[in-house]
């Protein structure tokens, strides 16, 4: 009896003993896999995710230098992940209208950033070229001629606006593409969550462009409209892959139904949103027309499994 007493009372004690451990451990695992979430996705989604922090963290750069005059390294340095400042980025001047606009972008690319990265492990902010003579760059090609002076996207709110026109929109149509490749319903809800944000902004962006469309960008006596013009047919060559991108005003065969001229927002003959791959936009934001030269924003490159695999 006294030795059944003790086996029991020795049973008990393990059972304590091992129970909390257990529990332990499978809270643990929890944690773990709701920090590495992306380990139940597949590999092709990851790297379809991941993909877009590049310009995710282009975007949020641009827009909170711009507004606020300092970047992610004020505003929450962990989600640069150890990356390399961006290059150049100044406080632009703007009307209290546009900066109040450009620094809610800002805070909604800050959330996206940690969207995806609370579904994806992610990579450090790559190297970001922003000065003001990158963006000059990207004007003199569009135009096919050096603007004099250089264009300043910091100068002043219509070049601010043009500025914002080059890259966001390309972002848009990155998301409009991998949408259709995500296998799993996790992936597509934080794209199509994503993707709602953006057009809002590219919407905005272009309402407030066309609305001052006629007005002349100074000293270069072209108006804002013929600027949108020039940056998406600069764009459709670099992207090489036929039109996926339109200005302010298209041909009225264009148009909505074939029946107007005015473009306020991009879309095909069914007005359904443009889609590119990642080498498309590879090929864009280099500056260059290849998804294996780095240049332009990206002079390191960008980062992720996709850009890396172009890289020679």
């Amino acid at each position: 009896m006294a030795l059944s007493s003790s086996i029991s009372l020795f049973l008990c004690f393990m059972f304590l003993l091992f129970v909390p451990s257990f529990h332990a451990s499978e809270l643990d695992q929890e944690t773990s896999r709701n920090s590495h979430a992306s380990s139940f996705l597949p590999k092709s989604d990851i790297d379809l995710l991941e993909f877009p922090l590049n310009l995710e963290y282009f975007e949020a750069e641009f827009f909170l230098w711009g507004a606020l005059g300092y970047g992610l390294d004020v505003v929450d340095p962990s989600l640069t992940k150890g990356g390399p400042p961006p290059v150049g980025p100044k406080r632009a001047k703007l009307s209290p209208l546009i900066r109040d606009v450009i620094a809610q972008f800002a805070y909604q690319e800050i959330g996206h950033l940690r969207a995806i990265k609370n579904t994806v492990r992610g990579f450090p902010r790559p190297l970001l070229n922003l000065t003001a003579e990158s963006f000059a760059k990207v004007m003199n090609s569009a135009f096919g001629r050096p603007l004099f002076p250089p264009f300043n996207p910091y100068a002043n709110e219509i070049n601010y606006l043009l500025a914002s026109y080059v890259i966001p929109y390309v972002g848009l149509t990155g998301y409009v593409g991998a949408n259709a490749k995500l296998q799993s319903p996790r992936a597509r809800r934080l794209v199509a969550g994503l993707l709602g944000v953006e057009s809002g902004q590219d919407a905005v962006l272009r309402t407030l462009l066309y609305e001052r469309s006629s007005r002349k960008v100074r000293p270069y006596g072209v108006s804002v409209a013929e600027f949108t013009n020039r940056i998406s047919v600069l764009r459709n060559k670099l992207g090489g892959e036929g039109l996926k991108d339109e200005g302010l005003f298209v041909k009225k065969e264009w148009g909505a139904e074939g029946l107007i001229r005015g473009n306020v927002l991009a879309g095909n003959k069914y007005s359904i949103s443009y889609e590119r791959t990642p080498e498309e936009i590879l090929r864009i934001v280099y500056g260059g027309g290849s998804e294996s030269k780095p240049g332009g924003f990206y002079p390191k490159g960008a980062d992720g499994s996709i850009a890396k695999s172009h890289l020679k």
